[in-house]
Order: C-alpha cells, then sequence, then structure tokens
C-alpha cells in the first residue's frame, strides 16, 4: 500500500475536524428527531406513523445508495462527491426545515438527505486515508467515529432542546449552516484522482441497491410484521410474515449481485462496483464484522435505555439527553487517546478490551435495573458502553482501509456505511422486538398469577396482547384503566404487573444485547495484532 506524507500541523487538524463535521452532522439526523416525532407530525399535518415512514424512507435511502455513493467517489473524485453530497445535503435540510406537508418533508428529508449522505459518507472514508499516513489514520478515524458517536448520543438532547425552547425546523435550519461551513472548508481537503476514470456498473448498482434496500426494509418492518409469525392485521405470506420473505429476497439479490460482479471481472469488462475480491480479504472482512457488531449494540441500546428513561422513569427529553452525556465523554476520550498515547498498540487486543466493555455495560445495566432505580444507574453502565464503542472507533477505521490499496478506499467507505446502516437497523428492530415479547409475555403471566384481578379481566388483557402491546408508563396505562372503570384495586395490580414487565422487557433487550457482544469475539481473531505503516 502507498503511504501519503500527508499535511502536517493547522491544516490537518482543520481538514480532521472538516470530515469529523459532516459525519457528525450525518449521525445527527438518525437520532436528533426521535424525540420530537408528535411535534413534526402535528405541524406537517400528519400522523405518527407518517414520519416514522420519513424516517424509514430515509434509511432505506441510504441503504440503497450507499455502496454506489462510494464508487460515484471514484469516478468524479472524493472531495468532488464530498462537496457535490453536502450541497444536496444541504438542500434537503432546507427543504425540510420549512416543509409545510409530509410529502414535501419526504424528499427534503428522507430523499434528498439521504442521497447526501450515500455521497458524503463513504467520501469521508475515502479522503481521510488520502490526507493521512498510515500510521496517523487510526487517530484520524477514530475522531470522525467519535463524531459520529456523539452525535448520536447528543441529538436527543439537541432535538429536545429545539422543540421545547424553538421549533424542530430550527434543528434543520442549522444543519444548512453547518452544510456552508464545511463547503468552505473543504477547499483545504487534497485529493488524488487517478487518470482512469472508471465506469459506473449500473446493472451492479441496481441489484445492490436493491438487495439491499429489500433487506433492510424488511428488518425494518418487523416490529409491525413480526419476525416470523405475523403479528394481528398484519400481511402474511403462505402464512408466514412478510419480514422473512423480503430478508430472504435481499439476500438472494445481494447474492446475484456479487455473481454479476464475479462475472465483470472475469471477463475485464467494465469497472466493477465491488471487487469480489475484497470480500476473500480475511481483515477486512474481520472489519466490516466488528462495524456491524458495533451499532447492532449502539444503536440497540440507544433504543432501550431512552425507552427506560424517559416512559419507565419520566424523564424528559431534555434529561433523557443529559443522561446519555457520559457515554459521549468516555466514547471521544477512547476514540481519541487511544491511538495518541498508545500508538504501537495491538488492534486485537484493543478490539477486544472494547468488545469486553460494551459486554461489561450491558450486563452492568441488565443487573442494576429494578423497580426503585433511578436515573442514575444507566451513568456506570454508560461510561464502560462509551468506553468499548470508543476503542472500536479508534481502530475499526484504519483496520479495513489498510487491508486494501488506497486507490480501493472509496469503495471500502461506501461497503463499510453499509454495513454499519445494517447493523444499526437489525440493532434496533431486534432490541424492539425481543423488547416487547418479552414484556408481553411477563405482563401477561404476571396478571394471571394476581388473584386481585378477575378472571374476565385476564381474558381482555390476553385479547388485547394478542392485538399488539406498547411500552406504557404508568400514567399512560392508569389513564386507559381509568376510562375502562377498573376499580382501584385492579388498576393497582395491573400497574405493578406494567413496572414488572417493563423491566423484563428491558432486561431480555439487554441481555440480547450482551449475547451479540459475545458472539462478536468469536470474529476478534480476523483482526490484525499490529497497527498498519506507510511503506
Amino acid at each position: 500500500m502507498t503511504g501519503r506524507q500527508g499535511p502536517a500541523g493547522e491544516p490537518a487538524r482543520l481538514i480532521l475536524w472538516t470530515l469529523a463535521a459532516g459525519q457528525f452532522l450525518m449521525a445527527l439526523d438518525s437520532s436528533v428527531m426521535n424525540v420530537s416525532i408528535a411535534a413534526v407530525a402535528d405541524d406537517v399535518g400528519t400522523t405518527v406513523t407518517g414520519i416514522q415512514g420519513a424516517i424509514t424512507a430515509y434509511t432505506l435511502v441510504m441503504a440503497m445508495f450507499m455502496v454506489p455513493g462510494g464508487k460515484v467517489g471514484a469516478l468524479i473524485g472524493r472531495r468532488r462527491a464530498f462537496t457535490i453530497g453536502c450541497c444536496i445535503y444541504g438542500c434537503g435540510s432546507l427543504t425540510t426545515s420549512l416543509a409545510p406537508n409530509l410529502p414535501v418533508l419526504l424528499l427534503g428529508w428522507s430523499f434528498l438527505e439521504g442521497i447526501g449522505a450515500a455521497l458524503i459518507l463513504p467520501a469521508i472514508v475515502a479522503l481521510v486515508a488520502g490526507n493521512f499516513p498510515a500510521e496517523r489514520r487510526p487517530a484520524a478515524y477514530g475522531l470522525v467515529a467519535a463524531a459520529g458517536a456523539v452525535a448520536i448520543a447528543l441529538g436527543p438532547l439537541i432535538g429536545g432542546l429545539a422543540t421545547t425552547y424553538l421549533s424542530w425546523r430550527w434543528v434543520f435550519a442549522g444543519e444548512v449552516l453547518v452544510v456552508l461551513v464545511i463547503l468552505l472548508l473543504a477547499r483545504r481537503i487534497s485529493d488524488a484522482v487517478g487518470a482512469e476514470r472508471p465506469r459506473i456498473d449500473l446493472v451492479g448498482a441496481a441489484l445492490c441497491a436493491l438487495g439491499l434496500g429489500v433487506f433492510v426494509y424488511g428488518v425494518l418492518r418487523s416490529g409491525e410484521w413480526g419476525w416470523f409469525r405475523p403479528k394481528p392485521d398484519a400481511p402474511a405470506w403462505l402464512g408466514i410474515s412478510p419480514v422473512v420473505w423480503l430478508m430472504l429476497a435481499g439476500v438472494l439479490l445481494i447474492r446475484l449481485f456479487l455473481a454479476w460482479e464475479a462475472r465483470l471481472v472475469e471477463r475485464h469488462r467494465d469497472d466493477p462496483l465491488i471487487d469480489p475480491a475484497l470480500l476473500r480479504n480475511r481483515q477486512f472482512t474481520g472489519g466490516l464484522t466488528m462495524f456491524f457488531f458495533q451499532y447492532l449494540v449502539l444503536m440497540g441500546v440507544f433504543f432501550v435505555v431512552p425507552l427506560y428513561l424517559s416512559i419507565a422513569l419520566g424523564l424528559s427529553a431534555l434529561e433523557t439527553g443529559a443522561r446519555l452525556l457520559p457515554l459521549s465523554l468516555t466514547l471521544l476520550a477512547a476514540a481519541t487517546l487511544i491511538p495518541r498515547f498508545l500508538p504501537d498498540v495491538s488492534p486485537r487486543r484493543v478490539v477486544r478490551l472494547g468488545i469486553l466493555a460494551l459486554l461489561a455495560g450491558a450486563v452492568v445495566l441488565m443487573a442494576a435495573l429494578d423497580a426503585d432505580a433511578g436515573a442514575e444507574i444507566v451513568t456506570i453502565p454508560f461510561l464502560l458502553i462509551g468506553l468499548g464503542t470508543g476503542a472500536l472507533a479508534s481502530q475499526l477505521g484504519s483496520v479495513t482501509v489498510s487491508a486494501v490499496p488506497d486507490e480501493k478506499s472509496a469503495e471500502v467507505g461506501g461497503i463499510q456505511n453499509a454495513v454499519t446502516n445494517l447493523g444499526s437497523s437489525i440493532g434496533t428492530a431486534l432490541a424492539g422486538s425481543i423488547l416487547i415479547a418479552a414484556l408481553a409475555s411477563s405482563f401477561l403471566a404476571g396478571i394471571e398469577q394476581n388473584p386481585a384481578i378477575p378472571a374476565e379481566v385476564e381474558n381482555r388483557a390476553a385479547v388485547e396482547i394478542q392485538d399488539g402491546v406498547t411500552f406504557l408508563s404508568d400514567a399512560q396505562l392508569k389513564s386507559a384503566l381509568d376510562e375502562a372503570g377498573v376499580d382501584d384495586e385492579v388498576a393497582q395490580a395491573a400497574l405493578d404487573a406494567n413496572a414488572d414487565a417493563r423491566l423484563d422487557g428491558l432486561r431480555a433487550a439487554l441481555a440480547i444485547l450482551g449475547f451479540a457482544c459475545a458472539l462478536a469475539m468469536f470474529f476478534t481473531s480476523r483482526i490484525p495484532t499490529s497497527q498498519p505503516r506507510s511503506t
């Protein structure tokens, strides 16, 4: 692999902070509006389901076009792809901030911002590789990855502040200003464009987009349709949830895509979207696997813990966001300080310790959950989870890029971000489905075993659970019980059963995330034991 001297001093820091700002902006959009869904729905005249559909569409657009977006960088230049992506993203943010209705919101938020992100994120990976020599890349990738993870943690706090004191529209208006600053600073970023300009493999791009899009769409609909057994009123294909068929179709399309790419390589025709040889690279696939598990666990935690804080404990959006700050602090510290003070440390050792920290955080939080516990119980687990995530962030970007020649870095960026997007989608969906399934089972068992609850109430509860159960606060359940005319003794028994069921659901979700950490440990042997060096 050819090394580069890269910029030094102030220019290097400016370039790095510019790319980190781009990563921060992309990640912020995935979390900032989760606390403001109801406000956005009311403002644009739609329902909560409509806004959730917009979020789903944004995720789908990114998943579909991430790999082709990486190839565009090789075609027109990484910096140009980065700046064009920023322009598209800025237009999307402006459109969203002014959206009068759901269709305009979908155009700006879901489509334009999704396309912009698909160009920006792969270009960031390639531009770090092109502007920093191999020995400085762990620190560079660590800071960039930390910026994204910190944005995920700060998103609810920023969204809560804007929605409470201003308007959710100011978040997107602020994104436009950030984009303008990034575009101004991006002129300092260098980009070596090859003499040969590859052509885009349109057939491969279509197969890849369809495969990833269909698979991710299936995962995203699992909460509404069910993973295997169809939920009541959900569609069923041959008696099985469409989620199974969509995921199978996605896998088959991806397999067809890889076969098509191999055929192009064998015939020396056109330029493949992905060189299949990349997927036979042990170090590269090891890095991708760790990225997958990192984002599966991280986004699963970010789904579960805010639910506990906001619904079980009744914290506001601002208070919930503030409780996420310890994770951001240790994440940023680990991602930046490990490469600085331990430049020669074994990447495999750091990755293993990072996974152990994630596992420890999940286990400690699971053990600490209790009916009488307060919000402070998340502090230590979040410090551990942030430390583990930061440790992984400090190594994985460099591991994947150093596994292939620098000219393949844009392709690496596309694949890497597609894998992280997949991990995020599965992590959120898996944690959510396990939580709801365990909650429903525990709640039903709790009321059946309570003699204070009459048989007719038990039967009605069983029917309601079959129709779909949600994660309810005590206030929401009490209001529903009051409307149903339930007496105080029965209502209190139901509230107690609901509180116990919530904790059981949270513990089950954290347990599956802990299991994912343990499973990830089996793949760490693919991570190298020595740091990459310029040659």
